[in-house]
């Protein structure tokens, strides 16, 4: 009797477990989800890696060797056209700007105290050649001696040497002045240099000089995007490159953004090759730019090259490779069949095809389930 119990015993545990592994794990392992062809649009796509870039990124430099006495702002701020970033030590510029300053004012004296003397000696000559004309005539009537008509005509040589001289000196004024006045200005264009303004409204990338630093001719100290011109430098295939045209959609991924899609288009396609990569570079501007945005950051960018419309369409985790073709596993009466396909095109997500048998049930492997086989009973 205990002997006949142990085995009813026995009996029940092993149904138990049998029961157990068949619901628990047999049943699990060999169930698939579950699909149907969808009709619908599909975009074609071309994938590519690259790097945030830009057209227009200028150098701000030094047009003179000198120290730095001010930097007014910094990688990672903005800026606008006209604003002063850079003030250089000028060292003695403006004292000498300041002195040639008074040469002109000094010379612009003098040529008007020349000028009133240049008058006074003229209303002078004039009133000496009435008194030389006067003894002249007397002379010849007799009524004055010859001493007397000398001096009148001696007094009239005098003012007439003293307006000469009087001419040459009002024109050395004009000449100083001019010349002290080329000099201003070239001081105030030399000064010019020692103060750099933005060439543009940008955005600072990079700073490469601090205050007090000493700076040569045309050493960088700041770098500055045109945010119109940033882009993605794009490096593609050829194999695949040749669909891309300008202007064509494209979406973006950024790295420091990897869940976020941002739209763009094909800007330029630069119409050389890399003849060791085999790529060809192609830009990809921003419909809306990202702020902030850091230029070299590694994205992904995929451009969408042709659509098909209404098409059948399948998940593409559903499309397995079996003798170098595309296939899909069908539920055929709860067995699994494996079922080739013509690929026409895939996404992001889903594939299009060009056709599969009528209420087609299309299974999705799964590497946590048992590996599909044909003539395999699924669940």
């Amino acid at each position: 009797m205990n002997r006949y119990i142990k085995y009813v015993v026995m009996v029940i545990v092993v149904v138990f477990v049998a029961a157990l592994f068949y619901n628990k794990v047999y049943i699990p392992k060999s169930t698939y989800a579950k699909v149907t062809a969808q009709k619908g649009n599909i975009d074609i796509s071309v994938f590519g890696i690259g790097n945030v870039s830009a057209r227009d990124i200028y150098t701000v430099n030094s047009q003179v060797p000198a120290k730095i006495k001010e930097i007014k702002t910094d990688a990672g701020e903005w800026v606008k056209k006209g604003d002063l970033l850079v003030v250089l030590d000028a060292v003695d510029l403006p004292q000498l700007l300041e002195e040639v300053k008074i040469s002109v004012q000094k010379a612009t004296l003098n040529l008007e105290a020349a000028n009133k003397e240049l008058q006074t000696l003229l209303a002078q000559k004039k009133l000496a050649l009435i008194t030389y004309k006067r003894y002249e005539k007397l002379k010849e009537q007799s009524f004055a001696s010859q001493s007397e008509y000398d001096k009148a005509k001696a007094d009239l040589d005098v003012l007439s040497a003293q307006i000469g001289a009087n001419l040459a000196q009002i024109a050395s004024a004009k000449a100083e002045i001019k010349r002290a006045k080329k000099s201003v200005e070239a001081l105030r264009e030399k000064l010019k240099q020692y103060k750099i303004y933005a060439p543009i409204d940008g955005y600072v990338i990079q700073r490469t000089a601090d205050s007090a630093q000493s700076v040569l001719t045309s050493q960088p100290i700041l770098k500055i995007v045109d945010p119109k011109t940033v882009w993605i430098q794009a490096y593609i295939d050829e194999r695949i490159s040749g669909s891309i045209k300008v202007d064509q959609h494209a979406t973006i991924t950024l790295r420091s953004k990897a869940d976020e899609k941002l739209h763009g288009y094909v800007k330029r396609i630069v119409p050389q090759s890399d003849s060791v990569t085999q790529e060809r570079e192609v830009d990809i501007a921003f419909e809306k730019l990202p702020i902030p945005f850091y230029i070299n950051e590694q994205a992904e960018v995929s451009i969408v090259t042709k659509q098909l419309k209404d098409v059948l369409t399948i998940p593409v985790d559903a499309i397995v490779h079996s003798d170098g073709k595309s296939a899909v596993w069908l539920n055929k009466k709860g067995h699994a069949s494996l079922y080739k396909i013509n690929v026409l095109g895939i996404d992001d997500t889903v594939a299009a095809v060009k056709e599969l048998p009528q209420n087609a049930v299309i299974l999705i492997p799964s590497t946590g389930k048992k590996t599909l086989r044909e003539g395999m009973r699924v669940h």
